[in-house]
């Protein structure tokens, strides 16, 4: 006897869920887990490859502007890698900037603005537009078989005219975006979800939110609770090195989130009982190329 189809719990009957459209059953629970600020360190570049390679990393993203940059492109191996857009510099002592010399990007010392309002306050849309088509160019010229995009500190997601410049980036090299979750989208005041999803562009169900850095906790807590769909997660890796305690005041959180996904066979004991499969951000990148 013919059984009526059982549509899932936070589906809508008819609707070709995310999963779906990457070859998952419906209620299957995805975890994209992202490995930021690739380039910035020397121990982040060293700890963030070794995540990927022998640890329970999918994705990283790639500061373009930082001083380790090119040494991340150097030691890339086509890891699933995406640009983490930056037109912020928040450290008192190490500091970047914009890779196109934008004078409304560049505070009193040469580098990018320490704070978002800082940003949004004097930043002029053009050049915003110019530094993040720049950086996403430099990645791809020094080889990197771009993934994704997503906003450092969350500077071109959380303001509206500056999420304009991230979708028009999106669009215009095919790429995925780390958006948060829908949840925000009142707290923050426009539908940027919406906006993503009528021009084509993919992006995760859910995403985990980490308040500052270290992902421990906000890890363990949320796999066991995931959603159906795909969710983003993100850890900051590094090794502890002298570089790294002079450059970083968290350093001890990153040294943590590197021991988390490379080191602790407990996470990835959780990761196979939570019955969550890992994925990376090429996945969604194809399904977008490939008008999924």
């Amino acid at each position: 006897m013919h059984r009526p189809k059982v549509p899932v719990a936070g589906t809508v009957p008819g609707v070709t869920t995310l999963a779906e459209r990457l070859g998952y059953a419906a209620d299957a629970r995805l975890l994209i887990l992202n490995c930021d600020d690739l380039g910035s360190a020397h121990a982040a570049n060293l700890a963030i490859y070794e995540a990927l390679r022998d640890g329970v990393a999918t994705s990283a993203s790639l500061m373009v502007p930082c001083p380790w940059a090119r040494d991340a492109a150097q030691r890339y191996l086509g890891e699933d890698v995406g640009v983490h857009l930056t037109l912020n510099s928040e450290w008192d002592i190490y500091r970047w900037g914009p890779i196109t010399q934008a004078p409304s990007l560049l505070d009193g010392d040469g580098g990018f603005p320490r704070t978002l309002e800082d940003l949004w306050d004097h930043g002029d849309i053009d050049e915003v537009r110019r530094e993040c088509r720049a950086q996403i160019e430099r990645a791809i010229l020094w080889g990197f078989d771009v993934s994704h995009l997503d906003s450092h500190m969350g500077g071109l997601q959380l303001k509206a005219e500056f999420f304009d410049v991230y979708l028009e980036m999106a669009i215009d090299f095919g790429l995925p975006l780390r958006l948060s979750g829908a949840s925000t989208e009142h707290l923050i005041g426009f539908p940027f979800r919406e906006l993503a999803a009528a021009e084509g562009v993919v992006f995760p169900d859910h995403f985990v939110y980490v308040q500052g850095v270290g992902s421990r906790a906000s890890l363990q807590e949320a796999l066991f609770d995931l959603a159906p769909g795909v969710t983003e997660a993100y850890v900051h890796p590094a090794l502890d090195t002298p570089e790294l305690r002079a450059s970083f005041p968290d350093y001890p959180n990153r040294v943590d989130d590197h021991d988390l996904v490379t080191h602790d066979t407990g996470l990835k004991a959780m990761v196979e009982r939570s019955g969550v499969t890992l994925i990376g951000y090429r996945e969604l990148r194809d399904l977008q190329r490939g008008g999924g």
